[in-house]
């Protein structure tokens, strides 16, 4: 469950904290208040992108931080172990965003950097949002399949045949590339040949260019090496005052030294091992110099070879790997091309073998999407029955097609709100308030078929009032028996169902608008009831009211 939500400087908010519990959250507010706010900073938790005029004026950045507490996080241990990072600690998930002015924000899991493609693999599995206007993607095609897949568990199905699809593009697109009259084709060989006969004859390899650079360094600086390896040997060993003579000459004494003081033996050996160490490193420099010597004149070979690899870095890479890979790339091409005739009829053998596969794997789809058709149709329709639409249908209907992305089937959902009407297409004649029941009915049929934990609706209720309102909160109590839901409002008949109440208000403070949130409860909340019943004239009518509406647990808490 989500346990808080911080948000810092976004928009009209300064600095709010908010403690949700499990079960239903309703959360309330005069409009314009900023209940949109908190929606609008779950969906940047999510990897929305940001703008940086959501930033509070006069504030250089924004942040929005989430607290996560779950009795079993395989799932998202499992998203976190693909992303790299450590699995959750005692059941935590800490998520945190900063968006700044100056273009350098931050988004963190579990105190790890991300990306925003990370947030958003690690929000599909968290949160489930429905917005005022997500209710219209129920009238997509596409959305529709993926209802009808989540609820027949068809995805496996679902991913073998997308990849065959995949397959079937991918000859598709290489009988393409084949494809052209002789003078283009001959015009392809000849530019290939060239481009892939002027990297083979480079004999490049993957580690060369550090070597040759160092070499470069070295070639370049010859004399200047070869007279500090002189000037080295000479006060090393070559000079009158070199270090040899010098250690020598001590060596002489301590010699002496040693007849008169026993330690002087041990120093006479110490020296002496200097002046070996002396004359391996004087050989050493001298070894060295000499092959400099002998390489002097390579420093022209080794710029040509350095002009030739840039003219392939501009022509074909960045880097050596990447010429590399270019010229496997282009010799695969040319060797496509030379054997056009072979290798059109090896894709088009390939491609007749894969056509059977996608057409035998969309057989099987389309017969799993059609026996979960019938029993989804039932089942919205059922949920459907508890929202208002007591005589009401919903139908899935599907029909063969073509192959396409999502299969062999075109979907279309139909809908008869009333007794005695053909079903027709949802699309053609639902309101937007029944859209919004519809949708609702769906996620209530769906939160029994997967693991996401967390639902946010946001203002679900548009566009429904009285009795309605009432039935759209008690399928979001029956919802949030399974998981927990937050449900953003205005409807009083939706707000008395939550088991949390949190009320959103905004006040003027030092001639600046700030957002506030608290939770109510008991006479409180019964006046947030009243309010929204009443506007801000409370009468002791409307109260009573209110507080007959609230559950009896709701009155008391």
């Amino acid at each position: 469950m989500l346990q808080t939500l911080n948000v810092k400087n976004l928009a009209i908010v300064e600095n709010i904290e908010i403690e949700f519990e499990q079960g239903l959250n309703v959360i309330t507010g005069e409009t314009g208040a900023g209940k949109s706010i908190i929606a609008g900073a779950l969906n940047l938790i999510l990897g929305d992108r940001a703008d940086k005029n959501m930033i509070r004026a006069g504030e250089d950045k924004c942040s929005v931080n989430t607290s996560f507490q779950f009795e079993d996080t395989s799932v998202i241990d499992a998203v976190l172990d693909n992303l790299g990072i450590d699995a959750c600690e005692d059941g935590q998930l800490l998520i945190r965003r900063i968006i700044s002015t100056s273009g350098s924000g931050k988004n963190m899991i579990n105190n790890c950097p991300v990306t925003l493609q990370a947030l958003k693999q690690a929000g599909t599995v968290l949160v489930d949002m429905h917005g005022p206007h997500d209710h219209q993607s129920l009238l997509s095609k596409d959305f529709q399949l993926d209802l009808l897949d989540a609820f027949g568990h068809t995805q496996d199905t679902g991913s073998k045949y997308e990849a065959i699809y995949k397959e079937v593009l991918d000859l598709r697109n290489k009988l393409h590339d084949l494809d052209g009259d002789d003078q283009e084709v001959a015009q392809q060989i000849d530019l290939l040949a060239y481009q892939v006969n002027e990297i083979e004859n480079a004999e490049l390899s993957e580690d060369e260019e550090e070597e040759l650079k160092k070499n470069h360094t070295i070639a370049a600086n010859t004399q200047q090496i070869l007279e500090l390896s002189n000037g080295i040997n000479s006060a090393l060993t070559e000079s009158d005052e070199a270090a040899f003579n010098n250690i020598a000459a001590a060596q002489n004494m301590l010699r002496e030294l040693s007849g008169i003081l026993d330690d002087a033996e041990e120093w006479e050996t110490e020296a002496e091992s200097i002046n070996i160490q002396i004359q391996e490193l004087t050989k050493n420099v001298s070894d060295y110099a000499y092959t400099l010597d002998a390489d002097q004149n390579n420093l022209q070979e080794l710029d040509d070879r350095m002009t030739l690899i840039h003219s392939l870095k501009r022509k074909y890479g960045e880097t050596i790997p990447d010429i590399l890979e270019f010229h496997s790339k282009a010799k695969d091409r040319l060797d496509d091309l030379n054997s056009r005739g072979e290798r059109i009829a090896e894709i088009n053998t390939s491609l007749e073998r894969t056509t059977k596969k996608i057409v035998k794997t969309g057989a099987k789809l389309s017969k799993d999407r059609s026996d979960a058709a019938i029993d989804l149709g039932e089942a919205i329709t059922k949920e459907l029955h508890h929202l208002g639409f007591e005589h009401g249908s919903f139908t899935v209907n599907l029909e063969s097609t073509e192959p396409g992305p999502k299969g062999m089937d075109d979907i279309e959902f139909g809908f008869a709100p009333n007794v005695g009407e053909p079903s027709r297409p949802l699309r053609a004649i639902a309101s937007s308030g029944e859209i919004s029941r519809v949708m609702l009915a769906t996620k209530a049929v769906l939160a029994k078929h997967d693991k996401i934990p967390i639902l946010v609706f946001d203002e679900i209720d548009s566009n429904v009032g009285g009795e309605m309102g009432n039935a759209i909160g008690k399928k979001l109590a029956v919802v949030a028996s399974n998981h927990q839901v937050l449900c953003i409002t205005h409807l009083p008949q939706v707000a008395v169902h939550g088991t949390n109440h949190l009320v959103v208000s905004k006040a003027i403070q030092d001639n600046r608008t700030r957002t506030q949130i608290k939770k109510v409860t008991k006479d409180d909340r019964a006046e947030e009831v009243a309010r929204m019943l009443g506007g801000k004239d409370l009468t002791s009518v409307t109260l009573d009211h209110a507080r007959e509406m609230l559950t009896p647990s709701a009155r008391e808490s």
